[in-house]
């Protein structure tokens, strides 16, 4: 539930269906530049959502695990 409060996350979605617009879009016009962009656009923002992520996770603080008081 936390993912759907995210900024990146949202960001991402945006990116993401913008995209698929553009390839949408490219497809109507028979225009293969366009398609192409969108889609890799549609791969670079999941990729980019992921690596945001990532980077954010290494970067998490002992303090801010939540399960740093959980006893096993």
């Amino acid at each position: 539930m936390n993912k759907l409060k995210s900024r990146k996350f949202w960001l991402s979605v945006a990116a993401f269906l913008a995209s698929i617009g553009a390839s949408i879009a490219g497809l109507t016009t028979d225009s293969k530049a366009i398609t192409v962009a969108g889609v890799v656009c549609t791969m670079l923002s999941a990729a980019i959502y992921a690596a945001a992520e990532a980077y954010a996770d290494g970067n998490r603080t002992p303090i801010d695990d939540p399960d740093r008081n959980k006893i096993d």
